[in-house]
């Protein structure tokens, strides 16, 4: 299943990561999010909603030149990941993620394509679009991508993504 949502501003752009946040799984597992798109699309608005959701009260600052900032949610640990600066996907190693990837943790990374081979796979996939009007939001669970294997969290991803049915406007 995938779903496509519609954010007419930064602010309901905002709101969908805050919400999706709050309806994630609950279980310890590692969760991994991709955030494709364009520069502009929406994908650090959507990570610093996705964070408020998670309960982080601090500033969410875009991790664009440290390309990772780590953020204490509770029992969770969120890493905000852009990738963008990376040249080859080998330099993911530096990053220090294999500390990270672990239960307690969730990953929120933009620009997955360039850490491609490196990193694990999505539970859930999302492609911003900027569009002249209004952002759009693809959102499918990460096992209906072509390079995932489809034994990895289904289930766990497709209820995630199901319970966006009742995302309030």
């Amino acid at each position: 299943m995938s779903l496509r949502l519609r954010c007419a501003d930064a602010a309901r752009t905002a709101r969908v990561g805050e919400y999706l946040a709050q309806v994630r799984p609950g279980d310890a597992a590692l969760r991994v999010l991709y955030l494709r798109g364009d520069l502009g699309a929406g994908k650090t608005t959507f990570a610093a909603g996705f964070l408020r959701g998670l309960g982080v009260t601090g500033p969410v600052r875009s991790p664009s030149y440290a390309l990772m900032e780590i953020h204490p949610a509770g029992d969770l640990t969120a890493l905000h990941i852009d990738l963008y600066r990376l040249h080859s996907p080998e330099e993911t190693e530096t990053l220090g993620l294999r500390d990270w990837a672990r239960p307690g943790c969730i990953w929120l990374i933009e620009w997955p394509e360039r850490g491609a081979g490196h990193l694990p796979p999505p539970d859930l996939l999302l492609d911003f679009k900027a569009g002249e009007a209004a952002h759009e939001i693809a959102l499918q669970a990460g096992t209906q991508a072509p390079y995932v294997s489809a034994s990895h969290t289904e289930r766990a991803a497709q209820e995630w993504l199901d319970r966006l049915a009742d995302l309030p406007p």
